[in-house]
């Protein structure tokens, strides 16, 4: 899928994570306008986001505007044991699905870790390119990733694009919000 740009976006490119750290703070400041959170929250997750650049597989992809400022992002990794989410959605899904449904999804699967899009930018492909561009070549049977339950652009975005429910109504601990968790087989279509 190519998608043409949005006005906001003149291209799209791949990150190493050097170059995600020499712009850390605007892809969190991009974060937190795009999940509408409130000032203290980039602090908060910048540790957590230079952590996940150090595991297996982790890559990056940016949408960019034509002063070469990111318009969106996405990043992900090999999920695996001991890794907090993976931790989580496993208990999830094996006590609301079994056992058997948690190893299929969860025995060998890239998490697809973060997605956001300025406002500005939302509507227009920027999230369906960056998940396909991120998710090309991926060698995981399966992509998951979790997202807070109810209508949004999100939501449908990932519906577009053929994901399925894995687990519903999740409460991760520390967040009240309700979360489904999607997945679909590699490679996309």
């Amino acid at each position: 899928m190519t998608a043409a740009p949005s006005p906001h976006v003149q291209r799209f490119a791949a990150l190493t994570a050097d170059e995600l750290r020499a712009r850390l703070r605007e892809a969190l400041d991009l974060y937190v306008t795009a999940m509408r959170y409130p000032a203290g929250t980039a602090e908060q997750r910048a540790p957590m986001w230079l952590a996940h650049m150090m595991r297996e597989g982790w890559r990056c992809v940016a949408a960019l505007d034509a002063a070469d400022r990111l318009a969106g992002i996405a990043y992900g990794y090999r999920g695996a044991p001991g890794q907090w989410w993976h931790e989580q959605v496993r208990r999830g899904v094996t006590e609301q699905r079994g056992a058997p449904v948690a190893d299929l999804w969860m025995s060998d699967y890239f998490e697809l870790t973060e997605l956001h899009v300025r406002p500005e930018s939302q509507g227009a492909g920027v999230g369906a390119e960056l998940v396909t561009r991120l998710l090309d070549g991926v060698p995981s049977a399966h992509v998951l990733l979790s997202t807070p339950e109810g209508p949004s652009r999100a939501w449908r975005l990932y519906r577009r694009l053929g994901f399925t429910d894995v687990l519903r109504h999740y409460r991760f601990a520390g967040d009240p919000r309700p979360f489904g968790v999607l997945g679909h087989p590699l490679p996309l279509p």
